[in-house]
């Protein structure tokens, strides 16, 4: 803000009324509001001036430029004709308002382009509209779509969200960041992660707030939000069982992946339900690295088809498998699991297990809420869909 006094030459004001001090007015000009300060015995002449004009002979006019202020709830309040408590109430949602009412404030809000401040809005409420949220490890496409979405919905529904991306998954600092969300008041906790340990250090807490995990699995003491892993895997297997695949291997994800056992333990399952033998050609760490590495060491003979617990994986295995020489689809089919964007643009476009992200961080949310105001009604776990494309294929009779 800059201040410009311009006065005459001995820069006397003249004497201040009793009680007040000065006496002047406020001029809006395009951006800029000019404030005119005189004094009770100045002249007549307080019109706008630019900085270093001439002021009446012996007395003065302060000149003071600054930008606009932010808009005030009592702004509102005086606007719309109401009481600041009325402009509160309406904020706020709160019953009492006639309907006339509050479509003034409404109208006055929108004009005044007022942003409600969150520590006024707690104090009136005792709420802080606030939620912690705990992600962990690398940017994994799964985890990392469903927090999108998460936080998308989250402002959609008007709530902040204050986020701790970890890649320390120490229990010590997870403790450490709980502790700093529950310092920060926040109203509940969402923990996106694919590590097992990470949710059962959260659970072990046994905090007085309601915590969501993403996690198909149910458990104690903690709400689980997710998709079915265990079934999605279930119906790749069947998939390639019913081509008339018989020896169907597996790269499995990280062995402290929640969603990664329970993809092996569906492919396990399919495989035991036909009598089906299981081969698992490798723990894998999510990367397309790992998927090249397994699949030019693995044993190919009489392999015909993989299943990979993720898509970036399975992208892996196709190239070590066009470098060995072998082609997919016609020498082993692979199906996948996320499909993630890439997936129908790869050479050949992959056959994979699709998760609805979307969905899964708009229920994360939904059930968070519902456990912050008292519904504990948990939403059962959606169902992964086959996305069948050409990188699989029917085993003729001779296979």
């Amino acid at each position: 803000m800059t201040t410009t006094s311009v006065g005459g030459p001995s820069g006397d004001r003249g004497p201040r009324a009793p009680g007040t001090g000065r006496s002047g007015h406020s001029s809006r000009i395009g951006d800029t509001t000019l404030h005119y300060v005189g004094w009770p015995d100045a002249p007549c002449d307080d019109r706008p001036r630019r900085v270093g004009a001439p002021s009446p002979a012996g007395k003065g006019i302060a000149v003071r430029e600054e930008t606009p202020r932010q808009a005030t709830i009592f702004d509102v309040a005086r606007l719309a004709g109401v009481s600041h408590q009325t402009v509160s109430r309406v904020l706020n949602d709160l019953p009492n308002v006639r309907p006339s009412t509050r479509v003034r404030v409404e109208e006055a809000i929108k004009k005044l382009r007022y942003v409600p401040s969150p520590a006024a809005r707690a104090l009136v409420t005792r709420r802080s509209r606030t939620i912690g949220l705990i992600a962990t490890g690398t940017p994994e496409f799964g985890p990392a779509s469903t927090q999108l979405y998460f936080n998308a919905a989250a402002r959609k529904a008007s709530w902040s969200v204050f986020t701790a991306s970890l890649i320390d998954t120490e229990p010590s600092a997870i403790r450490a960041v709980v502790e700093a969300f529950l310092r920060q008041n926040v109203e509940g906790i969402a923990v996106i992660t694919s590590r097992q340990g990470v949710v059962d250090v959260v659970a072990g807490m046994e905090l007085a707030i309601p915590v969501v995990a993403l996690e198909a699995t149910a458990r104690t003491g903690i709400t689980t939000v997710g998709a079915n892993q265990y079934s999605g895997a279930r119906t790749a297997v069947a998939y390639l069982a019913g081509l008339g695949h018989r020896n169907i291997a597996h790269l499995a994800g990280p062995s402290d992946s929640i969603d990664a056992k329970e993809r092996e333990r569906g492919w396990r399952d399919e495989l035991a339900s036909r009598g089906l033998q299981a081969r698992r050609i490798g723990i894998g760490d999510w990367s397309p690295s790992a998927g090249y590495t397994f699949g030019m060491a693995c044993d190919l003979e009489g392999l015909t088809a993989i299943f990979a617990s993720n898509d970036q994986m399975a992208v892996g295995l196709m190239h070590a498998l066009s470098d060995r020489g072998r082609s997919v689809p016609r020498d082993v089919s692979i199906v996948g699991f996320d499909d993630v964007p890439e997936a129908e643009h790869l050479s050949p476009p992959l056959t994979t297990v699709r998760q609805d992200f979307e969905h899964i961080g708009r229920d994360m949310l939904s059930v968070l809420l519902g456990r912050i105001n008292g519904d504990g009604s948990p939403l059962p776990a959606s169902v992964p869909a086959l996305i069948e494309r050409a990188s699989t294929r029917r085993l003729d009779a001779e296979g």
